[in-house]
């Protein structure tokens, strides 16, 4: 592993020391070469991967790897940004790609701050309070927020919202309320489908959590509709068919994580399907799911699944897709995401969720290539073409 620093002269170094990181006296990126003989030969240069880092602790990160030199670069945006106050900020949430701008939603800064998607540098941020999740639609982010502090309360009042930001002024032109705590927000069929989780109402109340995907008319922005699904939802997702998958997280002993069909059509949940998932990617009409069985089963903990599902059948193709036994070492899998072109999985892992996580590649037949250090929680991920 290698260091970069940028050398000061002395006297401005010596006044920079006087102040506090708003001024950012300086930084430091980590280099690790993990796969020498790569290829940058497919049409993605690299991906970026966001560390959420523990909430309170500011440390909310950015990691590239790049596919040419297989080279993997820790805590990127410091070192792009020296003049942004107090770094990336606190609690990386989410992270996408549109168009040449990257877009991260850092909840507790209450912000989602704006990048060049190639040279990481801040275009600027959008204000937006306990901010979740954000997608996108014909020159518009929608991004899911909580609207109220952060606060755990079962008689929470404030209804969450989705926020319409135009992308080529960064200004907020909408807004529309939806459920408690909304999270995951997807597009299908001009509308938005967003998943309410309830969660700071029901974790110390399991009954107040919430248990519907709102259905937003995108032409309108407003409400047209709920699904009811299940307490406690997170994730949610298309497939090629403009169907939604939706996850909900453990809600209590008789509610445990799972993953639900939406048929557009009917607009109801039509399939469930009893595993826990934490993440999950779509490839094709593959998702890929990442998941801990002991919140499914109420066995003990240590029992992690890896599993790829067939989106058009809705079933279960392999229960196993990590197949060297690498799957044993992981703590908490957290984040996944498939390259279009080769296949190879990359898969983190949490641990602690307070010492820096790690990152895993296997190859499409589920033996790993490597693994890399990265920063506090990594989750998201973001490929980076060639052409943008």
């Amino acid at each position: 592993m290698k260091h970069r620093f940028i050398i000061l002269w002395p006297a401005l170094f010596g006044l920079l020391l006087l102040s506090c990181r708003e001024e950012v006296p300086f930084f430091l990126s980590e280099e690790t070469v993990v796969d020498p003989g790569t290829t940058g030969s497919g049409l993605y240069t690299g991906f970026y991967l966001l560390n959420e880092g523990n909430m309170g602790s500011n440390k909310a990160s950015l990691d590239y790897y790049d596919f040419t030199s297989g080279t993997y670069t820790r805590n990127m945006y410091a070192e792009r940004n020296p003049s942004v106050p107090k770094e990336l900020g606190d609690v990386g949430n989410d992270l996408q790609r549109y168009g040449s701008r990257l877009y991260a939603v850092i909840n507790a800064s209450n912000k989602v701050e704006v990048m060049d998607a190639r040279t990481m540098q801040r275009v600027g941020q959008v204000d937006i309070p306990n901010c979740r999740y954000i997608t996108f639609h014909e020159g518009y982010a929608y991004v899911t927020s909580y609207a109220g502090p952060i606060e755990i309360f079962p008689e929470y009042k404030q209804k969450g919202y989705v926020v319409k930001v135009d992308t080529a002024t960064l200004q907020v032109v909408g807004q529309c309320v939806v459920g408690y705590q909304p999270d995951g927000i997807a597009v299908s069929n001009d509308t938005l489908y967003v998943a309410n989780s309830g969660g700071y109402r029901g974790a110390s109340h399991p009954n107040q959590y919430e248990r519907t995907v709102s259905v937003v008319d995108i032409a309108t922005f407003a409400e047209v509709t709920q699904i009811d699904v299940a307490y406690n939802l997170h994730r949610v997702m298309t497939d090629p068919g403009g169907n939604l998958w939706v996850t909900s997280r453990e809600a209590g002993g008789d509610n445990p994580s799972r993953l639900f069909f939406i048929d557009r059509e009917q607009q109801k949940v039509t399939d469930t399907i009893p595993l826990p998932v934490n993440d999950m990617w779509m490839d094709g009409d593959s998702l890929y799911l990442l998941g801990e069985r002991g919140n499914a089963t109420g066995s003990a903990a240590g029992k992690r699944h890896f599993s790829i599902l067939h989106t058009a059948s809705r079933q279960v193709v392999n229960n196993a897709f990590i197949t060297d036994g690498t799957e044993k070492l992981f703590e908490i899998p957290y984040g996944i995401m498939v390259h279009p072109e080769t296949k190879d999985i990359f898969i983190t892992d949490a641990g602690d969720y307070i010492n820096p996580g790690l990152l895993y590649r296997f190859d499409r037949s589920g033996k790993k290539k490597w693994s890399v250090q990265t920063g506090d929680i990594p989750s998201r991920f973001v490929l980076l073409p060639k052409k943008l």
